[in-house]
């Protein structure tokens, strides 16, 4: 079986989410701040019109956060719980892997929670993300009353 993955840089490193989850790629757009947001969510963006948050893959992955730039862009993708827009420097397309050529995270590194596989590319390594595990549940369930009360106020 093949996996289909979008494939991006954060960084210097190269990530991936599996296609099934990506909704669609934007241009980086301004960002409303959400006051008492969880710190990995930068702020909210009107989707086709609705709410969705903006969250920071740098921050949950510990690395420094410049300035976001009219050249990032963003990655529309479906959670179980929720339509979230993840903050990239550039996606680079889209890679099928066959599910042997993808390591299990937890096979070499326990309890790494965010990514679910490895895989190799000619220039290095794709860590392949998976998103149902980015926010914890205090952070989903304070999410989910900033984004209720955002949505009463409208």
């Amino acid at each position: 079986m093949l996996n289909q993955l979008v494939a991006f840089i954060l960084g210097e490193q190269q990530y991936a989410l599996v296609l099934t989850a990506v909704q669609r790629v934007l241009r980086m757009v301004e960002v409303t701040p959400l006051p008492k947001a969880p710190e990995i969510v930068l702020g909210v963006i009107d989707f086709q019109g609705t709410i969705i948050p903006v969250m920071s893959m740098r921050k949950r992955f510990g690395l420094s956060e410049p300035e976001t730039n009219l050249s990032d862009q963003l990655i529309v993708a479906d959670t179980a719980r929720r339509c979230v827009a993840l903050v990239v420097n550039s996606v680079t397309g889209v890679l099928e892997r066959t599910a042997e050529a993808v390591t299990e995270t937890e096979k070499i590194i326990p309890g790494a929670q965010y990514v679910e596989g490895i895989t190799r590319l000619e220039d290095g390594i794709l860590f392949i993300h998976n998103l149902e595990h980015f926010l914890s549940k205090k952070e989903e369930q304070q999410l989910d009353g900033l984004l209720a009360g955002a949505a009463g106020r409208e």
